[in-house]
């Protein structure tokens, strides 16, 4: 398994600062790097040059997180379905410039529009997935579908909705996982989901909390059991990304995690 860094710890400063960091991320063996395209970090032309340079120089492998700020994939209302499909197209140009290994989305959301038309949400969300899947190949780009978190309301979530997702979208629409521990605890889902989507996860997202909210905790500092975890995705012959989303306590949740892989 590759030990990765998300950005996310440093999205409140500007990009070349957050960018910085990575010289001491090296130290502790990171081999990828996981941008955001959000906020102060939000991908653009001008910026590609310095992220490939600096990248290159550092030796690292790169994926980007898709917007995920007012996005919404499952939205009934279709200009804003076609806008956030905008902005994720955008964003797979970007991260296919910088010759990134991946690139993660978020699944759509439920709105106030469910009570009255249940369903609406899941079938947009269908909708995009399969205008993604489309938009990846055409740029030869590896994409990946993140389990989302309680009380947020994903569609995506549990076990039984990946189940549902993959036998919908049909052995024609190949999307991977980007499997989230932290998301998965709190829905009470790390074994569930493993158990169905097996060869389906070809990324990790690890970070911790209590059970109760999305908090990004520095690992094992929370309630997820990291040693079984990474036992279960080494019996899996997982042989991907584990990238470190913590917000707080990086560098020991660096450390915490490479002693386990």
């Amino acid at each position: 398994m590759k030990l990765g860094l998300s950005l996310l710890f440093a999205l409140n400063k500007p990009l070349k600062k957050a960018v910085s960091s990575l010289h001491r991320a090296l130290d502790e063996g990171v081999e990828l790097v996981e941008l955001v395209d959000e906020g102060l970090h939000a991908l653009n032309r001008r910026r590609l040059p310095f992220l490939k340079r600096e990248l290159s120089s550092l030796g690292l492998s790169v994926s980007v997180h898709g917007p995920f700020v007012d996005v919404n994939i499952g939205s009934p209302y279709e200009p804003a379905r076609r806008m956030a499909l905008r902005r994720h197209f955008k964003s797979m140009e970007m991260a296919s410039s910088i010759g990134a290994m991946a690139w993660i989305f978020h699944p759509g959301l439920l709105t106030g529009l469910s009570l009255f038309h249940p369903g609406i949400e899941w079938r947009q969300t269908l909708r995009s997935i399969r205008e993604l899947h489309e938009k990846a190949l055409e740029l030869g780009l590896n994409i990946f579908l993140e389990n989302g978190p309680d009380p947020i309301p994903f569609v995506l979530k549990k076990a039984e909705d990946f189940s549902r997702l993959l036998s919908e979208l049909g052995e024609e629409i190949d999307i991977k996982v980007a499997f989230d521990i932290g998301h998965a605890f709190i829905c009470g889902q790390v074994e569930a989901l493993m158990d169905v989507l097996g060869d389906r996860i070809g990324y990790v997202h690890a970070h911790d909390n209590d059970g109760s909210f999305d908090a990004h905790m520095a690992i094992g500092s929370g309630g997820v059991d990291w040693p079984t975890v990474i036992e279960e995705l080494r019996a899996m012959s997982y042989d991907g990304p584990v990238v470190v989303e913590s917000v707080e306590g990086v560098w020991e949740s660096l450390r915490f995690l490479k002693s386990l892989l």
